[in-house]
């Protein structure tokens, strides 16, 4: 598997030196790497919606009234791989892992409508197997800086007090931490002058179902001579993107796999799109995939020492809403 992969990567080296334009997408364990050039997109049944990137040429319409219903697995289901979760944060092999599920959901709208009306900063429709709209910016890579924006932490945002509540929550704020310092770690393997220039910042994301505050942190540094204009190896290195997976990187991996008990497939991995010259990616969460003729809802949270079976619970449910509104 690795070798094929590896040469994924070497072309996406090869392309960003020679400054061509493209569009990768990665899966969770970068076992596909897919790499579509500029005038390859459209033929490839991609529709692609970033903040200065698009595809999208005239809007449409949503004619109906949703309908969305999801069917999320039982407290004592989840309670399965929480507690093997947990197990291992107690015997030290990880401090932070992140715990995701597929729920079944049922709408009236397609995955093109869904991404044609969604309100996300990074959104892609991808040939009628998954759509997903992020808010989560993975790597930026500008004039041969690099930034990541880490974002750990939501609440409900009708809560009184809500955006204060969640920067003092002890548990919201370890895991902030927790991947702060992970994702300071990770750039420093493809970066010099490493420094956290933001911390704790509070967005407001606005949903059909509910509006959410979320905290994220601002990281940058100047790309070691080595990486410079690589972006296949600085991807490669940087994957899969901490803050979807936990720390220490390998063993909480391991830990994944086996709680989850499921594939998480590109759910979770990560997509950009090189201008020739700068990079936006982001990572592929609030996704939506089909299988068969039943489409599945992944989504989690991070889980610490001091989670709560029941909190985790609420808020993988809660992360189950599309942004239209």
């Amino acid at each position: 598997m690795f070798s094929v992969n590896h040469q994924k990567f070497l072309e996406m080296d090869e392309l960003s030196l020679q400054k061509v334009p493209y569009f990768f997408v990665i899966d969770f364990l970068s076992q596909n790497v897919e790499i579509y050039k500029e005038d390859e997109i459209e033929k490839s049944g991609l529709l692609i919606d970033f903040q200065h990137f698009s595809t999208i040429k005239n809007k449409q319409e949503l004619p109906k009234k949703i309908e969305w219903k999801s069917f999320p697995e039982t407290q004592e289901s989840f309670k399965i791989g929480f507690e093997k979760v947990q197990k291992n944060i107690r015997l030290g092999n990880s401090y932070l892992v992140n715990y995701t599920r597929k729920t079944k959901i049922q709408t009236n709208l397609s995955l093109k409508e869904i991404f044609y009306h969604s309100n996300a900063k990074y959104k892609v429709f991808y040939k009628d197997f998954f759509v997903f709209f992020s808010p989560e910016t993975f790597v930026k890579i500008i004039d041969g800086k690099i930034l990541t924006f880490p974002m750990k932490g939501t609440i409900d945002a009708s809560v009184e007090n809500a955006a204060e509540i969640l920067k003092n929550d002890k548990k919201e704020k370890a895991e902030h931490y927790t991947v702060v310092d992970l994702l300071r770690n990770d750039l420093s393997m493809v970066a010099d002058d490493v420094k956290v220039d933001q911390f704790q910042h509070i967005d407001f994301i606005k949903t059909q179902q509910k509006d959410l505050y979320a905290m994220s942190s601002e990281i940058s540094g100047t790309l070691k001579p080595e990486f410079n204009g690589k972006l296949g190896s600085v991807m490669q290195k940087l994957l899969p993107a901490g803050s979807i997976l936990g720390a220490p990187k390998p063993k909480t991996l391991e830990i994944i796999l086996e709680a989850e008990g499921y594939d998480r497939g590109y759910y979770t991995g990560v997509c950009g799109w090189f201008d020739g010259e700068n990079v936006d990616s982001c990572v592929m969460i609030r996704f939506i995939e089909k299988e068969g003729e039943q489409l599945y809802f992944k989504s989690g949270g991070g889980i610490t020492h001091m989670s709560k079976l029941e909190d985790e619970y609420q808020e993988m449910k809660n992360k189950i809403y599309v942004p239209i509104h």
